[in-house]
Order: structure tokens, then sequence, then C-alpha cells
């Protein structure tokens, strides 16, 4: 990745609109950024969450808070607790997200 024409500056996460996702149970609120093609997002699953799709697009994710579990299409499962993080790369491997009991994420796509 080359992250170019972006000049410093800082993000106050909370000030930015939630948009609100539903998955195949709970819901998913995003706050997004936009940096020329990266994009970079705070997202908080609820209790019960669990993605309507397998995701082919490439991700750095940190788990912030709470419990994400991700499952890989070829059925390989991963839990990630807070201060783990997963990548990646587009098209290499798809996977689904939930949680039993909720978490916070900081991606960058």
């Amino acid at each position: 990745m080359q992250i170019s024409n972006i000049p410093f500056g800082t993000t106050d996460w909370s000030n930015l609109e939630k948009t609100e996702h539903s998955g195949i149970s709970g819901i998913a609120y995003w706050r997004t950024q936009q940096f020329g093609e990266i994009r970079v997002r705070m997202v908080e699953y609820s209790a019960g969450y669990l993605a309507d799709h397998l995701c082919s697009k490439g991700h750095i994710l940190l788990c912030l808070a709470g419990e994400l579990t991700t499952e890989l299409e070829d059925g390989r499962v991963f839990t990630l607790k807070a201060g783990h993080s997963y990548q990646v790369a587009d098209h290499a491997e798809a996977h689904r997200s939930s949680t039993q009991h909720g978490a916070t994420l900081f991606i960058v796509d």
C-alpha cells in the first residue's frame, strides 16, 4: 500500500456520524473516514452480530474491545480479543465476522 497525498490530520471518532449496517442478526455501526482509496473505520458490532455475507475485501483489523470471531470460507475459525489483529489481502481468503457479546474494531481497507 502506498499512502500519498494525505496531509497530517487528527480524527475525533466520536464526532463522526454512525451508519447502520444490519447483519443476519445484530447491527454494525460504522464511523468512516475516506483518504483517497484508503477507507478507515471504527466499527461497533452489537451483541449477537453475524455478518450477512462472506467478505473478500482485504483488511487490516484491530480489535479494540470485546471479542470477535472470524470464520474463513474453508471452515477455519479465529477469535480476536482486545489487542489482537488480523490482516488479509483482497481476494485472498473470504471471511465472515460474528460476536456473541459485541466488539469494537479499527479497520483499514
